[in-house]
């Protein structure tokens, strides 16, 4: 693999099952917690796959994108559309802000140097384990609010979560579901499907940003090895999903968190 985030890799040569398994792995570790599990692709495309940072990032993008799509119809089934439609406007109020933030994000990622992006995407692994830890071991309160002071926050902390996904390639429900909660007073189930609402757009967005730039290349040379993994992932997240409670979350996510953190460190080393 190429180790400049400018040049495009040669087409992966590692095996489909590796690949699938690889992806599998990252499924379970998401389905178990209800989340995509695209923090945790990210460190294993760079450290076990070589891509280099941007490359990686492009790819994490393009499969978080696949995952969404195909886990969006199983959310809306969960979660009536009336119901989601009853909070239209908070979707709309972090759109506002994530959108623009999605466009910023993916082109301060392909302007950066390479050694600067890694340790970007560090330090932005070490805030995916906070939020890990915050959302699933302690209670998520509520701000209330009134509404000239929830729409202007709503707009910034979509701007900061639209720039976090399109660095790291996630879709950013980490964030998004405790944001919710938090300022919008939605229960968690509900905020786990507006999460997805505003996902999709801004995961496109970003998408699109970085198909302007000279890497994205890299997702066609790397079509299979993407759709392998994607594949890997929803198997691997429904396959979590039945393992949803088999593991305390006082052991599972403080153990989740560990491996964000090594990977954080790893990730500083290589850059």
């Amino acid at each position: 693999m190429a180790t400049d985030q400018n040049t495009v890799p040669i087409r992966s040569t590692h095996p489909t099952p590796l690949v699938f398994g690889a992806g599998a792995a990252i499924g379970v570790l998401g389905g178990m917690i209800g989340l995509g599990g695209a923090e945790f692709r990210l460190p294993l495309l760079i450290g076990l796959f070589g891509f280099a940072a941007l490359s990686a990032v492009i790819l994490n993008k393009a499969m978080s994108l696949v995952v969404v799509l195909v886990s969006l119809p199983a959310r809306l089934a969960a979660v009536p559309v009336s119901a989601l439609a009853a909070h239209w406007t908070i979707a709309v109020n972090l759109l506002a802000g994530s959108l623009l933030g999605a466009w910023a994000g993916a082109t301060w990622a392909v302007r950066m140097r390479s050694s600067t992006l890694y340790k970007v995407l560090a330090a932005l692994m070490v805030l995916m384990a906070a939020a890990l830890l915050v959302t699933h071991v302690t209670t998520v309160g509520t701000l209330s609010l009134p509404l000239w002071a929830q729409v202007p926050s709503g707009v910034v902390a979509g701007l900061g979560i639209g720039v976090v996904a399109a660095i790291m390639g996630v879709a950013g429900g980490e964030l998004l579901i405790p944001t919710i909660v938090l300022l919008f007073a939605v229960d968690i189930k509900t905020a786990g499907s507006l999460s997805l609402l505003v996902s999709l757009p801004t995961m496109l967005v970003a998408f699109a940003r970085y198909s302007r730039d000279g890497s994205f290349a890299v997702l066609g040379a790397n079509l299979r090895f993407t759709l392998v993994m994607a594949a890997g992932s929803i198997v691997g997240a429904l396959l979590g999903g039945l393992l949803v409670g088999v593991f305390s979350d006082l052991v599972l996510i403080p153990a989740l968190a560990v491996i964000l953190l090594v990977s954080s460190v790893k990730l500083a080393r290589h850059g």
